[in-house]
């Protein structure tokens, strides 16, 4: 069955999804603020921007017009990145179809909101910003899912995280398609911290991966080591900030998610944390509030770098041990170097 489906946000993701959707035969429009993108995709049938190489199907329809994009659909989908997300959605508040909510919401955005109570999770501040009518009934979509392959069609899983197993079911079914699976879960907010604390040990997996190519001490062995207790400290984050679900840590949203961070060619994060070692790429940035606030100018978005800052806080809040994620927010704010991270990790690390 067609369905009308909005998306907001044409980054890699939003626009890889997007794909997919349009592929199956749904009416899908995107909204993309920058108007060469939404040119791109509707003279080229290319997001040349975010996507390039990646043809766009003829039906795939973009715009700058947000409310247009988001009146009268049956779906529609967040993709916006963290920074911008509560402000994004206050521009679609005198939607109807938002206003009442008959629209199903998904959200891919991963990451924390910071707020004057600490970092929150990216549902919870939502269901603040939208009416009413949507708490408890937003759906959380993620797992290992780099845009480039799901652009593609290469198979990949995913999970839609709702604690309205009818909107999951939902998503679940528009979603489906010969090259995605999806998984049903309660367990929101494991989900979500699994989508965003992967990101920090991505950026910390990609530093050790630089350095161990010139070290006669790393290696392989090593990488294993600092990729379980990276896993660890996720499950402890998850655990304090309220997961219902032990086995969210261990299935797609969880080892699967963190794996394909750590190791695929396409991760962001992983290569800043490259970056970090073979380019220095922190030498133009004062410290982690500098690095946040001029994060366009690295040319991609390594969203590890910005949830390193408030996974320290909920560290700091919680009276939780994160060796690695501590660590590495003491790189990105210039108070720790990388070679000396790795080895204090190593000498103290607990999987």
């Amino acid at each position: 069955m067609t369905q009308s489906i909005g998306i907001i946000g044409a980054g890699a993701w939003g626009t890889a999804m997007a794909i997919s959707l349009a592929r199956q035969g749904h009416e899908v429009e995107l909204w993309a603020l920058e108007k060469d993108v939404v040119e791109s995709i509707n003279d080229r049938h290319e997001n040349e921007r975010f996507l390039p190489g990646f043809k766009t199907p003829d039906t795939l329809i973009a715009s700058s017009d947000i409310k247009k994009v988001a009146t009268g659909k049956h779906f529609l989908i967040l993709a916006s990145p963290s920074l911008y997300l509560a402000r994004t959605m206050q521009g679609l508040l005198d939607v109807p179809n938002i206003k009442d909510g008959s629209t199903c919401i998904g959200v891919l955005t991963k990451g924390f909101i910071p707020s004057p109570k600490g970092p929150r999770l990216i549902l919870e501040t939502l269901e603040e910003v939208l009416p009413e009518c949507y708490a408890k009934n937003l759906v959380y979509i993620a797992g290992p899912s780099h845009a480039e392959e799901v652009a593609i069609g290469k198979v990949t899983g995913l999970i839609a995280a709702s604690e309205n197993p009818m909107n999951s079911i939902r998503f679940r079914e528009v979603l489906k398609s010969r090259g995605l699976l999806v998984f049903s879960s309660l367990d929101v907010i494991g989900v979500q911290i699994c989508a965003a604390a992967k990101n920090v040990v991505a950026i910390a997996f990609g530093c050790l991966d630089a350095i161990a190519k010139k070290s006669d001490v790393f290696g392989d062995n090593t990488e294993s080591l600092l990729f379980a207790a990276g896993l660890n400290e996720i499950q402890t984050i998850g655990r304090a900030m309220g997961a219902t679900h032990p086995e969210t840590f261990t299935s797609l949203s969880g080892v699967g998610d963190l794996d394909v961070t750590c190791r695929s060619k396409f991760g962001r994060n992983q290569r800043f944390g490259h970056d970090i070692i073979e380019n220095s790429i922190l030498d133009r940035f004062k410290d982690i509030d500098d690095l946040i606030a001029r994060i366009t100018e690295i040319g991609y978005l390594p969203e590890g770098a910005i949830a390193c800052k408030y996974v320290q806080e909920i560290s700091e809040a919680q009276g939780i041990k994160l060796p690695i994620c501590n660590g590495l927010y003491r790189i990105l704010n210039k108070e720790l170097r990388p070679v000396e991270f790795i080895q204090q990790i190593l000498d103290g690390i607990e999987i």
